[in-house]
């Protein structure tokens, strides 16, 4: 009977320390898109200190705004063909310095860098920030045009 609870025991632990390693997906939408340019990932003390690289491909990379439920991702794509749907529900996870992300139940992964993390309740009152400041530029510039 001690041995059917240490197997039970073991079983159970190495579903959860496998779970750990390979990371809980979370969920997310993608609310924003636009090609920039990409982030030079230096390695290292020298790299970091170094002389700027110069890119010899000078082709733009994609970066997203995620939203998750209590973070707000943006991300960079490696290279200009890592797409991902605008307005869709994605799975993604933190893998080391980066975000892992699945679409639509695919097989592999794709790899973004993050370039900037803000917690959402922020994020929300800076977008209210900036939406109440672009109408009151607009009503301002309506103004303008009636008293001509």
């Amino acid at each position: 009977m001690k041995r059917v609870f240490l197997l039970i025991f073991l079983c159970s632990s190495f579903q959860g320390l496998l779970a750990v390693q390979i990371g809980v997906y979370q969920h997310g939408a993608v609310v924003r898109m636009h090609m920039g340019d990409c982030i030079l990932v230096h390695h290292g003390f020298m790299g970091a200190f170094g002389a700027p690289s110069t890119p010899i491909d000078q082709e733009p990379c994609p970066e997203y705004t995620l939203v998750a439920n209590d973070v707000v991702y943006v991300i960079v794509g490696k290279s200009s063909n890592q797409l991902i749907p605008l307005a869709e529900t994605i799975d993604f996870r933190l893998q080391k310095n980066e975000l892992a992300v699945r679409v639509d139940d695919a097989k592999h992964e794709t790899k973004f860098t993050i370039k900037e993390m803000i917690v959402r309740s922020d994020w929300e009152r800076l977008q209210r920030h900036i939406d109440e400041q672009m109408r009151a530029s607009e009503d301002h510039e309506t103004a303008m045009k009636t008293r001509d």
